[in-house]
């Protein structure tokens, strides 16, 4: 017993017990290395909630009953889903992998699942919407992520909390509506379903388990069985990058990177005082599910600031479409797609295997720093296009050539161009004035490429 307990302190010493498996940091540097060299990923939400057109919530938002939103399950019926045209689409766009929810909140799987009717190939459909997802993007090329809800509306043992549509006002409701629900029969039902969506489509290169939200009525590992859950996914899917809401973040192991939603972030997000892989999930306008009557859609600008200030703090952005009822992407996202994918073509070595750009480099105004250490290259996007001076400070000796992105034409290192009092100014001594062209170049955001020496 003495050197049971002592074996104990000792684990607890060293923080053994919050260990979930072994991995070296270099060997999660290279398990993580696609994805942070990738930079950018499609996610899709996509369920019965898509034929209601106004948000993926709309479940709790108008506190439906089970028998109101049925209706939505009667009927789910994507006669135009074609998984190929969306893969080419996210390819185009620049994307290189995507997220597609398997089960979202409300319960219903796109997959065949053996452990609950509530599913794809009970609809009208009647088929197997994620194989033939996952067949399309993979046959594009592009690297495959699964959402999975531990939520879930439907499950009628899942126990009801602050986010369930029949959420009680009266506190002690709770116990009433929940005295016939039994979260280990839930837990066993989450672990059976994950089991599946990792066994039955092959290699799955990213998981993205939502969400976590302890607290009085609210729900924590305990009730996932988070620890268990995760060893398991480790287990099944060794190669696999799994996000942080199974509410691990303190367990080694437990977690892969930090998932900030629909804000950007002030600089790269930290955990114990070091910086970690992050990626921020963000929609079109304010909704995740498709919304016909929705309108404040970013624009294309706004999208790409986006994206490259993700990239300029080292992190991912994740963009998310809500595809129709019919299975056809809505034409806003398509079009927005589209001029985000012209922007890639010429500029996308500014995005793919960059980060944030070491300190050593002051950010010019109104630009966003990049930066590859591979080729060791510093990119300057131009948010707003200057008049023919650009100033690199303290940059003097350190450039080798410079040259625009978009088209690889030449940029000069002149004298600040103008004449009379004040000419000049304000270029220190190791300073360079760039001479930028009069008319901004036929790109959204100008990208200066510097080879450094």
């Amino acid at each position: 017993m003495i050197i049971t307990l002592l074996s104990l302190m000792t684990m607890v010493a060293y923080g053994q017990e919050k260990k979930i498996w072994d991995e070296s940091a270099q060997e999660k540097k290279d398990r993580l290395e696609w994805w942070v060299n990738d930079r950018f990923g499609l996610f899709i939400h996509w369920g019965t909630y898509s034929l209601a057109a106004r948000h993926e919530k709309v479940m709790k938002n108008e506190k439906m009953s089970d028998k109101q939103y049925k209706r939505y399950f009667d009927n789910f019926n994507p006669d135009l889903y074609e998984p190929a045209e969306w893969a080419k689409m996210a390819k185009e766009a620049g994307m290189k992998y995507a997220v597609i929810t398997t089960k979202h909140h409300e319960g219903f799987t796109l997959f065949d699942s053996e452990y609950t009717d509530y599913k794809v190939t009970n609809t009208p459909y009647g088929k197997d919407a994620l194989r033939e997802w996952v067949d399309a993007f993979r046959a594009e090329g592009l690297k495959i992520g699964f959402y999975y809800s531990m939520i879930d509306w439907h499950h009628p043992d899942y126990t009801i909390d602050r986010v369930h549509p029949h959420a009680p006002k009266n506190e002690a409701d709770y116990e009433k509506l929940n005295k016939d629900r039994d979260m280990e029969v839930y837990r066993e039902y989450l672990k059976n379903q994950v089991t599946e969506i990792l066994t039955n489509y092959g290699k799955v290169d990213m998981l993205w388990m939502d969400f976590s939200f302890p607290g009085e009525h609210g729900k924590g590992r305990e009730d996932w069985g988070a620890v268990e859950l995760m060893k398991l996914i480790r287990k099944l899917q060794p190669g696999i990058i799994v996000n942080d809401r199974l509410d691990l973040k303190e367990y080694e192991g437990g977690w892969d990177f930090t998932t900030p939603e629909q804000f950007k972030v002030n600089e790269w997000p930290t955990y114990n005082g070091e910086k970690i892989p992050w990626e921020t999930c963000q929609t079109f306008s304010g909704s995740w599910g498709y919304y016909r009557d929705e309108m404040t859609w970013k624009s294309n600008k706004q999208l790409l600031v986006l994206l490259i200030e993700s990239v300029s703090k080292g992190g991912n952005l994740l963009l998310n479409v809500g595809p129709t009822g019919r299975g056809t992407i809505d034409y806003r996202a398509e079009n927005v797609l589209q001029d985000m994918g012209e922007w890639m073509k010429y500029n996308s070595r500014a995005i793919y295997e960059c980060t944030q750009a070491p300190e050593e480099f002051e950010v010019p105004d109104n630009s966003l720093l990049t930066y590859n250490p591979k080729t060791n290259r510093l990119y300057i996007h131009l948010l707003d296009y200057p008049l023919q001076n650009f100033t690199l400070k303290g940059m003097k000796g350190k450039i080798n050539y410079v040259q625009f992105l978009h088209d690889g034409s030449e940029i000069k290192i002149t004298k600040p161009h103008g004449f009379g009092p004040g000419a000049g100014q304000g270029l220190g001594e190791n300073d360079l004035n760039l001479s930028l062209p009069v008319t901004k170049p036929n790109v959204e955001i100008p990208v200066i490429e510097i080879i450094l020496n």
